[in-house]
């Protein structure tokens, strides 16, 4: 299975979505989006689309997001595999008719992502517990696309994660593909971002001490992926 990962920045890579697809024996290509040079959809055979700290709302000051809306939007169609997480859920959402608008607050740190009824019945989310905890770094959030149900939520953001009726297009608001260093690098290029602390907003020294949650996320990321992969 032939998987495109697309990046926004160089900071925020596939991280542990590399592993499995190394571990599967699927080659991954990373394209950065901000070239504007993105592949045709039948050239692979699933997308997944990083996160960035631009909002995927704003075409105007990152046009080249134009470029992947099509794309995810003509991968959708084609009955590729797709995953999207953070601003990539963002993107996503945007790209098969959702709205991205600001969210109640910004939400930092390591917080609690609670299953829906949906998600519990779901595919590709059936396996994962009820209640678990994920990596969070987003100010924006985004309102269902037609078609999709909303597999998770937490207390701050109602769609946490969001999947058409047969699993093969996930979008996921939080991150399960963090590593301790990538969440370090992530820190260290956002840093202006975690100013000002709050119940939602962790500060740095916080995230990088906190033991977190990378050995439970990895198990998580790798069984969605598992079952996805199913579907192709």
């Amino acid at each position: 299975m032939r998987i495109c990962c697309i990046t926004h920045v160089p900071f925020e890579g596939p991280g542990t979505i590399a592993d499995w697809a190394a571990d599967r024996g699927h080659p991954l290509e990373v394209v950065d989006a901000t070239t504007g040079k993105l592949p045709f959809p039948i050239e692979f055979d699933m997308f997944v689309s990083m996160g960035g700290p631009m909002s995927a709302s704003d075409t105007a000051h990152n046009p080249w997001l134009l470029g992947e809306l099509e794309l995810l939007a003509a991968a959708v169609e084609g009955e590729r595999l797709v995953l999207g997480v953070c601003l990539g859920s963002q993107v996503l959402a945007s790209a098969m008719g959702g709205r991205v608008r600001v969210g109640a607050e910004p939400e930092i740190g390591w917080f609690p992502v609670r299953m829906t009824e949906a998600g519990r019945a779901s595919k590709v989310f059936g396996g994962w517990p009820e209640q678990f905890v994920a990596g969070h770094w987003h100010g924006d959030t985004f309102d269902l696309p037609e078609g999709t149900v909303s597999a998770a939520s937490s207390e701050v953001t109602a769609n946490q994660a969001f999947e058409t009726a047969g699993g093969r297009v996930v979008g996921l608001q939080f991150h399960l593909e963090w590593t301790r260093h990538s969440l370090a690098t992530l820190v260290s290029n956002c840093a202006d971002e975690l100013v000002g602390e709050g119940p939602w907003k962790w500060n740095a020294k916080r995230l990088l001490e906190d033991e977190g949650a990378y050995e439970s996320s990895r198990e998580l990321l790798f069984g969605l992926l598992d079952r996805m992969e199913e579907l192709a």
